[in-house]
C-alpha cells in the first residue's frame, strides 16, 4: 500500500485537509477500502489551532515526508512565508520520488520550494494573479481544474481539490478503483470543464504565448462569428488533431464544448448588464439566433435567457 503525507498547519480549514483524508484514506467513508495509508504530519507535532476553531492533535512531523510516495500540502496561507524546514522537507520528498500534490493555496508553497521552476501550476483562480506575479518563474493556469506535471500536482480550490485527488487516484490505481471511490463519494468520476467557468468574465486570452494561449485570444475576439474547428486549429498553424489534442490537455474540455461555455458565459454577463434585446445578445455571443441562444441556455443552466435577465439584472 502507497503511503500519502498529509500536511496539517495553523489555520488550516478542516475542510481542505479533510479532502485528501477522505479520497486516499477512506476516512468516513464506510463503504471502499482506503486506499492508500495516510498520515497527517505537521511542522511542529502537537494541538494545532484550525480555522474553524478546532484543535487537532498530530503526532507525526516533516521527518515523515521523506518516505512518503505521495506528498500533500492541502492548502496553505499565502501571507505566510513557508519555512525552510518545511520547504527543505518538501524538496527531499521530491528528490527521494515522492509525487508532491498541491491542493487550492498549496501552490504556493509548491512554487516556493522550486519544484516546479519553469513548468506550469494550477491554483484557486482568485489567487492566480498573485501567485504569478510572485513566481514569474512559473506559469500559473487559472483556468485548469489541475494541472499534473506527473511529479508534481496542483489544483484549484475547494470542490476541485476532490476532482484533482480522484485524479491522482485513477493515474496510480486505476480506473476501476476511482470509479468505485467516485460512487462512494457520490461524485463524478470525472468532471468535464475548467474553473473558468467560474471567473465573472472569460479568461484573459495571451497573445504571446504558446499555441493554445493564442487560440484561445483568436476564438474571443471573434466571439461574434462562427469558429469552425479548421479554422480555429489552423490560425494558430496546428492539425486538428493536434489542436484538439492541445487543447483538451490545457483546458480539460473539448474546443467546442469550451467555445460553448464562453460565449454562454458572455450571454449572461450581456442579459445581466445591458437592455440588449435576447435576439442582439445571441448576435453579439455567436449564437446567431434567439433560438439558439434559448435551447443553449435552457440546456445548461435550466432556464431561458429572460428568466435569467428578471432575476439577476443589475438594478443600476
Amino acid at each position: 500500500m502507497r503511503t500519502a503525507a498529509v500536511l496539517a498547519f495553523p489555520g488550516i480549514s478542516p475542510f481542505h485537509l479533510s479532502v485528501p483524508l477522505m479520497v486516499f484514506g477512506g476516512v468516513g467513508v464506510r463503504s471502499v477500502e482506503a486506499a492508500y495509508r495516510v498520515v497527517t504530519v505537521a511542522e511542529e507535532p502537537g494541538a494545532i489551532r484550525t480555522a474553524a476553531g478546532l484543535d487537532l492533535v498530530v503526532g507525526e512531523g516533516l521527518d515523515a515526508l521523506a518516505g512518503a510516495d505521495l506528498v500533500v500540502i492541502p492548502s496553505w496561507d499565502p501571507e505566510v512565508a513557508p519555512s525552510a524546514a518545511l520547504l527543505d522537507a518538501v524538496r527531499t520528498a521530491h528528490a527521494n520520488g515522492a509525487r508532491v500534490l498541491g491542493l487550492c493555496l498549496g501552490a504556493f508553497v509548491i512554487a516556493a520550494s522550486g519544484i516546479a521552476d519553469g513548468r506550469e501550476v494550477s491554483t484557486h483562480w482568485s489567487a492566480g494573479p498573485q501567485l504569478a506575479a510572485r513566481h514569474p518563474e512559473l506559469t500559473v493556469r487559472c483556468e485548469a481544474l489541475w494541472t499534473d506535471l506527473g511529479d508534481v500536482v496542483t489544483s484549484a480550490g475547494v470542490a476541485a481539490a476532490l476532482d484533482c485527488c480522484l485524479h491522482i487516484v485513477r493515474t496510480e490505481l486505476g480506473s476501476a478503483v476511482a470509479a468505485d471511490l467516485a460512487r462512494s463519494l457520490v461524485m463524478a468520476p470525472h468532471r468535464e470543464g475548467s474553473q473558468a467557468q467560474f471567473l465573472s468574465r472569460p479568461i484573459a486570452a495571451d497573445r504571446d504565448g504558446d499555441e493554445i494561449d493564442r487560440a484561445i485570444a483568436w476564438a474571443m475576439e471573434r466571439i461574434d462569428a462562427p469558429a469552425p474547428l479548421d479554422d480555429w486549429a489552423g490560425a494558430v498553424h496546428l492539425s486538428r488533431r493536434t489542436f484538439t489534442r492541445r487543447f483538451r490537455d490545457r483546458t480539460g474540455t473539448s474546443p467546442g464544448d469550451w467555445l460553448l461555455q464562453r460565449r454562454l458565459d458572455e450571454a449572461r454577463r450581456l442579459l445581466e448588464a445591458s437592455d440588449l434585446p435576447v435576439d442582439a445578445v445571441a448576435q453579439r455571443t455567436g449564437f446567431g439566433s434567439a433560438v439558439t441562444l434559448r435551447h443553449h441556455f435552457r440546456a445548461r443552466f435550466g432556464t431561458t435567457p429572460g428568466a435569467h435577465r428578471r432575476a439577476f439584472a443589475d438594478p443600476a
